[in-house]
């Protein structure tokens, strides 16, 4: 078996390989975007209780001393 053979048997092994893909069409496509959209939406949900759950101001004007009000302690659930 010389370097020809190898490098033929390689490339008939990844055409072998690949035609699953022929078979699977664009159903694996469609799923990851599902599962992507589905992971954002679930992380926005998430970014959004947590949004609430601090007590950060939003104005600027309001930045004053927020980090040291040790009356209000919050602990993330």
């Amino acid at each position: 078996m010389n370097s020809t053979d190898f490098f033929f048997l390689l490339g008939d092994i990844f055409q072998w390989t690949f035609q699953i893909f022929e078979i699977i069409g664009n159903s694996i496509n469609f799923f990851l975007l599902i599962c992507g959209f589905g992971g954002f939406f679930y992380w926005m949900n998430i970014q959004r209780r947590l949004n609430g759950m601090s007590d950060v101001p939003v104005e600027v004007k309001d930045n004053e001393g927020w980090y040291n009000d040790s009356s209000k302690k919050r602990q993330i659930k």
